[in-house]
């Protein structure tokens, strides 16, 4: 999978995932950080890359409807240590077929995944 990951995410969790075989980028290493969300979104987009942010300005499933972009995962877990959200993502890509998600809008609690696929009508 293609994955761009947000600033506010441990360089870390993008050196798990592509342990785990994935193609990552990070919106440091593209000299994107301090930019503006509507830059970052699409630049994230231009490269066809599934998007993995704890940024709530992320959140509007109306603004980022499933369908209308490569894929949005939204993390919403409690304050955690940087080491606990790297181990949180890879243990989300180990065991979620997360292959299906491209084009969704993916929302993680800390116990729980939703995932708005194109085909709903959720809003």
């Amino acid at each position: 999978m293609r994955i761009k990951l947000d600033e506010n995410l441990p360089t870390s969790a993008a050196v798990s995932l592509r342990g785990l075989g994935h193609d990552v980028d990070t919106v440091p290493e593209e000299g994107l950080k301090g930019f503006a969300d509507p830059d970052v979104w699409a630049a994230t987009q231009t490269e066809s890359r599934f998007f993995i942010t704890q940024d709530l300005d992320f959140s509007d499933l109306r603004a980022f409807r499933p369908g209308t972009h490569a894929g949005l995962l939204l993390l919403r877990l409690h304050s955690q240590p940087r080491r606990v959200i790297t181990e949180q993502i890879e243990l989300i890509f180990r065991t979620e077929d997360v292959a299906t998600w491209a084009g969704c809008f993916v929302v993680v609690h800390q116990h729980k995944i939703r995932i708005f696929r194109p085909d709903e009508r959720a809003f």
